[in-house]
């Protein structure tokens, strides 16, 4: 205006100027690009139940996760039984058979329309087992009909069941060895925990079982009065192998620089079997516990431990809590799994919370930022990886951005100073705007990941996003703007009436140029080839198109053309 400007033209390249200098698209195509990686998700069995999610898992470092159904397959298959030799006859059943009608009764299993088992694995196990053995009674199921029962829990680990039979009642429990024998009477404990650690040596699941017959029941029927002064009965032993490519996710894991950490309520002996045939524990100073253990560590000792601890055995869902937020303490961002009710807290505590879709019960859902729709740890790892390459995505959308915006804000900044006119009218600025920054903006989303992506360590959660040179990558805009002031006093200087057309175009071409030389911070343009993003390819081609016909087609460049002479 001091120069003599036109005073409603200088305002309206004034909020032009503003217009480009904020990037207003960015929310809008940072919003798509991960509502667009959680649809890829979901495609891999992982729904994302809140979208910020999505991003955030490339910044895990620690995945907790149950062993059975995710690192292995759940499906349980019972190898062997063991009968207690200070077992005795009760009534007219033997001790084989009392093991068995122990194993048949004691469970929740239903058969469906289709004749098929359903209920968990380890209980379908149990049952096709029993009722395929030669002293099965197939009776029994008309004979004892389940009158009072007290669930399982996780602090008891163990469930039992109540049957009237002959004027008596026959009362029947089940659980982990150490819970079934606290309540025993006639318990050989260090033969049947021998027994126990060789099945467990051998990646098998071990479950105990305990019988009594009483004349009566107490008027209230409750823990304290009906678990006590049991007879021990026997064990039975499962495996459940591994997933086929649970060894090469948790070598992936290790090569991403995340510690995965496995937690089940197994004997410790099966936990070690299963952990080091699979890669968790790769390193002597690597540590299994126990729960007893994890509920004498102070806080103190348990945090300077934490790093050490790569495999949880008979964990209460209330110490799961405890194990999320030991590592968050040390800065570490937190993955748990979890399908219980009680999983809950420790889910919704994890920096991302990853619930079962197939054995997770709803609260466990409802409180998870992400469900597997398979139950299966590979998926976790896929997951991360699309987290990984969505953050990558988005940075390279701030760095287009950044560059582009600030380059067009450079170009009307420095002609003046250079004693130039205003290089652009404000419809082209928001030409430049619109169609250079959304297109290309929108496709970069799609960029396909690095190849290194599970090679690098985790970002960490404080780092900012220009770290890794984005807020540096402002001398590209300069760069541009340098290249158009130049070009306009060339062509002013060579009386060329059609110098604002070229700065406009040449604006306009060099953010497409720049947007195909960022899609890698690794590789350039000659390795990835032109067309390893399609729809970026489509959208510099359409943009090209688009520019050329404001040029040179009459219909869009009268709207154009304002006061500047158009080839």
């Amino acid at each position: 205006m001091w120069r003599g400007e036109e005073v409603g033209k200088m305002l309206l390249t004034a909020i032009a100027v503003g217009v480009a200098a904020i990037p207003s698209s960015l929310p809008v195509v940072i919003t798509i690009a991960l509502a667009v990686g959680a649809k890829r998700m979901v495609r891999k069995n992982a729904l994302v139940r809140k979208l910020p999610a999505v991003e955030t898992l490339g910044s895990v470092t620690y995945i907790c996760s149950d062993k059975t159904g995710t690192i292995t397959q759940n499906k349980m298959t019972v190898r062997d039984v063991w009968v207690s030799p200070k077992a005795e006859t009760i009534n007219e059943f033997s001790v084989e058979q009392l093991l068995l009608l122990a194993m048949e009764l004691n469970h929740d299993v239903v058969v469906d329309e289709n004749n098929h088992l359903k209920d968990d694995p380890t209980e379908i196990a149990l049952v096709e087992y029993t009722r395929k053995n030669k002293n099965y009674d197939p009776l029994w199921l008309n004979k004892f009909k389940r009158k009072y029962e007290l669930p399982f829990d996780s602090e008891r680990n163990r469930m039992t069941t109540i049957y009237p039979f002959k004027g008596q009642w026959l009362i029947v429990c089940k659980g982990a060895v150490e819970n079934i024998l606290s309540i025993c009477y006639n318990a050989n404990a260090p033969e049947i925990n021998l027994t126990s650690e060789h099945f467990a040596q051998h990646r098998q699941r071990v479950l105990a079982f305990a019988v009594k017959f009483v004349a009566a029941l107490p008027e209230r029927i409750s823990v304290d009065n009906i678990e006590r002064d049991f007879q021990f009965s026997g064990l039975a032993s499962m495996i459940d192998p591994p997933r086929p490519e649970a060894i090469q996710v948790i070598a992936d894991c290790h090569t991403a620089g995340i510690t995965p950490i496995m937690i089940t309520g197994d004997h410790p002996v099966t936990a070690k079997t299963i952990a080091v045939a699979t890669g968790i524990l790769r390193f002597p100073t690597d540590r299994i516990i126990t729960n007893t253990e994890l509920a004498n560590f102070s806080d103190d000792e348990f945090e300077q431990e934490i790093e050490h601890i790569k495999f949880y055995a008979r964990v209460s869902p209330e110490q799961k809590l405890n194990i999320v937020k030991a590592p968050q303490n040390k800065n570490h961002f937190m993955a748990m799994t979890g399908d219980g009710v009680n999983d809950a807290p420790a889910l919704r505590r994890a920096n991302i919370g990853i619930a079962m879709g197939i054995t997770g019960t709803d609260v466990s859902k409802e409180a998870a930022h992400m469900i597997l729709l398979d139950d299966n740890f590979a998926t976790i790892i896929r997951s991360v990886r699309e987290g990984r390459r969505i953050y990558d995505n988005i940075r390279k959308l701030i760095k287009y951005a950044v560059t582009c915006n600030s380059g067009e804000v450079w170009t009307i900044f420095l002609a003046p100073l250079a004693g130039l006119p205003i290089p652009l009218l404000p419809i082209h600025i928001l030409w430049v705007n619109l169609v250079t920054d959304g297109l290309p903006g929108l496709a970069l989303a799609a960029e396909p990941a690095e190849a290194n992506i599970l090679n690098r360590r985790p970002r960490k959660t404080n780092e900012s996003i220009f770290a890794g040179g984005i807020g540096i990558h402002l001398w590209v805009g300069l760069l541009l703007a340098v290249v158009c002031v130049a070009s306009q006093w060339y062509e002013i200087h060579m009386e060329n009436t059609k110098w604002q057309t070229m700065v406009f175009t040449i604006l306009s071409f060099s953010q497409m140029a720049h947007v195909t030389a960022i899609r890698s911070d690794w590789q350039s343009i000659f390795k990835q080839g032109i067309f390893g993003n399609k729809q970026l390819a489509g959208a510099v081609f359409s943009t090209f198109v688009l520019q050329l016909a404001v040029i040179y087609c009459s219909i869009f460049a009268g709207n154009f053309q304002y006061t500047c002479t158009f080839i």
